[in-house]
């Protein structure tokens, strides 16, 4: 069977897209739509960066939140920027 393509939103080409929707909400259908796999690997980074640097803890509901916001800015926002005293590593 080949792979499901779609045009990434995040890369803008046409590339493989996820295997199945991420999580069932209206954000998730619409990242199952509209990104691929590799910008959904590059995502997972960011989100490591983003709970480490601010602390989170995925369990709760507040950062939860602060999760969703970040990944719909990240994919169909401006971006996620990471927080002002971010420091990348080598840097």
């Amino acid at each position: 069977m080949p792979e499901r393509m779609v045009h990434c939103v995040k890369l803008n080409k046409k590339l493989p897209g996820l295997d199945e929707v991420p999580f069932d909400t209206d954000l998730g259908r619409k990242i199952y739509d509209n990104v691929s796999k590799i910008a959904w690997a590059q995502w997972a980074e960011h989100l490591k960066m983003l709970i480490n640097e601010y602390r989170l803890n995925p369990a709760t509901l507040q950062s939860q939140e602060l999760i969703i916001q970040q990944m719909d800015a990240y994919f169909f926002g401006d971006g996620s920027a990471p927080p002002p005293e971010f420091v990348a590593p080598g840097s």
